[in-house]
């Protein structure tokens, strides 16, 4: 009932009659599809007792609109689905807890998803966190990279993202170059001397260019810890599940920091 009345004023207030209309439709699919999670803990009925009403709207959001994304291009793959599970399990998630993210999931890959709504949700639980909304992002960019390629439509729906939550254009085409980086340095051999292409991804892990100075590198290397440590993102409100997720960062950023001291040296 709250769905419909809040999407109907919503819609009213925007778009008049028309929008009262879009808002009813929009306010259903919150009754329906909604109700049990956002009433029982916050968004994600698995999640513990005490964890906050943000953090279950930041779950369901993330597998929600890893969801959308993976029908972007019309048919949710094999690869979508192995990347979400693989996933669920990096995250240590229970079977309850698989079960919402599933069910999330599914519900983002429905046509009438309302994924500007759910975007708006989550920025208002978040508003004063850029960094986890930031973090949200790079998690929907590595879901539309599943299958090493971004399309043009994939691309577009990232940007539609980016702007819900007022991350820049420029800050998103960052993200994309950063999360390639990434996830080669990520697959690099454990070897003693660093390879030109290998060492390149450190460079644009960290955010920096290989001419760059000491000190610049050094503040590149804080500034990027800053952002992605674990105690900072759970004291902002992250969710326990997405603990792991925020400590391979981590790793991966000291890596790359030591990487290109050696090099140095």
């Amino acid at each position: 009932m709250w769905g419909k009345l809040l999407g109907a004023m919503f819609g009213m207030a925007l778009f008049k009659w028309p929008g009262l209309l879009l808002g009813l439709l929009i306010g259903h699919w919150f009754d329906r599809s909604l109700r049990s999670s956002f009433e029982d803990s916050g968004g994600f009925a698995a999640l513990k007792k005490d964890n906050s009403e943000a953090q279950g709207v930041f779950m369901y959001s993330t597998f929600a609109v890893m969801g959308h994304l993976a029908k972007a291009d019309g048919v949710v793959t094999s690869a979508h689905i192995d990347k979400a599970t693989e996933f669920m399990q990096q995250l240590g998630l229970n079977s309850k807890q698989q079960q919402e993210a599933q069910r999330a999931f599914r519900e983002g890959k429905a046509a009438d998803f309302p994924l500007l709504a759910q975007l708006a949700l989550l920025k208002q639980s978040y508003r004063w966190r850029p960094d986890l909304l930031q973090l949200f992002l790079e998690i929907q960019i590595s879901i539309a990279y599943v299958d090493a390629h971004l399309s043009a439509v994939e691309e577009r729906l990232l940007q539609q993202l980016a702007d819900a939550l007022s991350i820049s254009a420029s800050r998103l085409q960052y993200l994309l170059g950063r999360y390639q980086a990434e996830a080669r340095f990520a697959k690099r051999p454990r070897q003693t001397a660093a390879k030109a292409d290998t060492l390149q991804d450190a460079y644009q892990l960290l955010g920096v260019k290989p001419d760059c100075s000491e000190s610049e590198l050094k503040k590149a290397y804080k500034k990027q810890m800053a952002q992605h440590h674990p105690d900072k993102l759970m004291s902002q409100g992250l969710p326990a599940e997405m603990l792991e997720l925020a400590k391979r960062k981590t790793q991966d950023i000291q890596a790359a920091y030591e990487m290109i001291k050696q090099n140095r040296s």
